[in-house]
């Protein structure tokens, strides 16, 4: 049973952990194509930095575990921090999300590793759009990762698309079509405001109720019951069992159910994504106290952190302020 409930009674037990802000694509909504403002390497959290924190956070009821960036196949020891991760005590469901470039040569040894489930963002099906959309000519690359995630048994593989008005908004029913085919579970996401390029325009966001909308026109959606705190609210699709999903962080905020904390490349606990504040563990595990006063520390941020969350983002109130760290800086 988790120890980390708020204020509001939310009980906390999904952690999101980027392992890194780098990643190999430049998808508009997430950082120009010439970004090149990435923390220094000595600031990011060491592997063994890494599990003291998570082994911590798995004593106080973390039992979910989601490894992002950036993209967090481009740490190095990805298959290593996947296989340590799952060798720690009541170990977390592990999961990963990802632009998927590298899954064709490391699906199944994350597999062996002890890697469940899997989250590919793709945005388009078409070749030109998805150079438009990411700065790369990396299309196939997805395509084959897609493969290999399924075929290394990573059930159910899971597609995170974010529609952008005028450029892939038009492929939603096109999607879900491919996404049906292949036995995949697609989720809209609606952008967020999260981009290191200041693009966001609420007036040109695609909304979850669009989406649903657009989707009503081909095919018969029903609700799935139970949402429990997923984010996505996922419809039966022609009666099921196939869903699809829409996560309506803007428009249908899923905030007074949200069970996750979110631990940053550089080794910051943060209690929302769009948290103005942070907690430093970086700086408690590179001091000169001991072992087991560290654990203990980091232990009390835990609880403070989670203690302090708001009821809700904010997005909506017209005093919000868009977090000065980016997604891929904090983790997606």
């Amino acid at each position: 049973m988790t120890k980390l409930i708020d204020t509001f009674g939310r009980a906390h037990r999904d952690m999101r952990v980027s392992l890194t802000d780098r990643c190999n694509l430049r998808c508009t909504y997430c950082m120009p194509h010439d970004f090149a403002a990435w923390m220094p390497s000595a600031d990011l959290l060491t592997t063994d930095e890494l599990i003291t924190i998570i082994k911590v956070a798995v004593e106080e009821g973390i039992d979910q575990i989601r490894l992002t960036g950036g993209e967090p196949m481009l740490r190095p020891d990805i298959v290593e921090i996947v296989s340590r991760i799952s060798s720690i005590d009541n170990a977390p469901k592990l999961s990963m999300t990802t632009n998927g470039l590298a899954l064709a040569k490391l699906a199944k040894p994350l597999v062996d590793a002890g890697l469940k489930r899997i989250n590919i963002s793709l945005d388009t099906l078409d070749r030109d759009v998805f150079k438009k959309m990411t700065y790369r000519d990396r299309i196939d690359d997805v395509f084959a990762g897609i493969k290999a995630a399924k075929e290394a048994g990573l059930t159910p593989v899971k597609i995170n698309t974010v529609l952008m008005r005028g450029i892939n908004d038009g492929e939603a029913i096109s999607l879900l079509k491919w996404a049906l085919a292949e036995g995949l579970n697609l989720r809209f996401i609606e952008q967020m405001p999260l981009d290191a390029g200041g693009i966001w325009d609420r007036t040109q966001l695609i909304t979850a109720d669009e989406i649903f909308t657009t989707l009503g026109t081909e095919f018969d959606l029903t609700p799935v019951p139970d949402r429990g705190s997923a984010p996505a609210e996922e419809f039966y699709v022609n009666g099921g069992p196939a869903t699809v999903g829409v996560i309506g962080s803007v428009t249908r905020s899923f905030c007074g159910s949200c069970d996750r904390v979110r631990l940053t490349s550089d080794g910051q606990i943060r209690n929302c994504l769009f948290s103005m504040a942070e907690t430093d563990l970086r700086s408690i595990l590179r001091s000169d106290i001991s072992d087991g006063e560290k654990i203990e520390s980091i232990r009390k941020m835990f609880h403070s952190t989670v203690a302090a969350k708001l009821p809700g983002h904010g997005i909506n109130d017209p005093s919000f302020i868009q977090p000065n760290r980016p997604m891929s800086a904090i983790g997606g």
